[in-house]
């Protein structure tokens, strides 16, 4: 078949002719049972393999607090939602009983953001805050699909730098997040899927959340000591 033929098979409304509904509607539910089967299998992938990974940056984590620093998490995007997503998790736990710990978003302040953007350029964005705000013993988490961002990339190198703990997340083959030598802690959803990626990060950071908090725990009077009581 050709391509012509091809497009006009599965886009018939591009070319002056409706969808049959029956037709349509089978098809959409085959493409959520793809989709849904994808992102199972991706995660199962991901968990088997990355399991002791993900114990170890939780690990490193908990570290942070323990010392009584912060985390600070970044990304673009969908990925910047994530870096919401993290910080918001830390700061205003769900589960009662569970303290509130310290987690800034890089993303958040749009001012701060476009300025650096304006002045110094998109690189930067990241950067000046981690100078601006992070201190030896911090962490810096960072979501990217690709693990090519290369403002992310910046910051974790001064983040090293300055001695503040990296974590990352990232897909496909992990890109220079995984290669460059920066990162402590990196962690890769083997699948070239944006959406599967991401779907999986949400996961991974969830269960991470919730393995800090447990190790934490084994700290008697931790909450007393830092502070950080909700």
């Amino acid at each position: 078949m050709s391509l012509e033929r091809d497009l006009k098979s599965l886009y018939p409304f591009l070319h002056g002719k409706s969808q049959d509904p029956v037709k349509l509607g089978e098809a959409l539910l085959r493409s959520v049972d793809e989709k849904a089967r994808e992102s199972r299998e991706t995660n199962a992938r991901f968990f088997e393999k990355q399991g002791a990974a993900l114990v170890e940056a939780s690990t490193a984590i908990a570290a942070v607090y323990r010392r009584g620093g912060r985390m600070f998490s970044m990304g673009n995007g969908g990925s910047s939602c994530d870096a919401s997503h993290f910080a918001v998790e830390f700061v205003h736990p769900v589960t009662t009983g569970r303290p509130a710990l310290a987690a800034v978003n890089l993303v958040a302040d749009l001012a701060t953001i476009t300025a650096i953007g304006n002045d110094v350029g998109f690189e930067h964005i990241f950067t000046r805050q981690v100078i601006a705000q992070a201190k030896s013993g911090d962490g810096l988490i960072g979501f990217s699909t690709s693990g090519n961002s290369s403002n992310l990339l910046h910051a974790f190198a001064k983040a090293k730098e300055i001695g503040v703990t990296t974590i990352g997340f990232a897909g496909g083959d992990g890109g220079a997040m995984a290669s460059s030598g920066l990162l402590e802690h990196c962690l890769v959803v083997p699948t070239t899927s944006i959406h599967r990626i991401q779907e999986c990060h949400v996961a991974a950071y969830h269960i991470a959340w919730d393995l800090v908090h447990t190790l934490l725990a084994d700290d008697r009077g931790f909450a007393s000591r830092k502070g950080n009581a909700a």
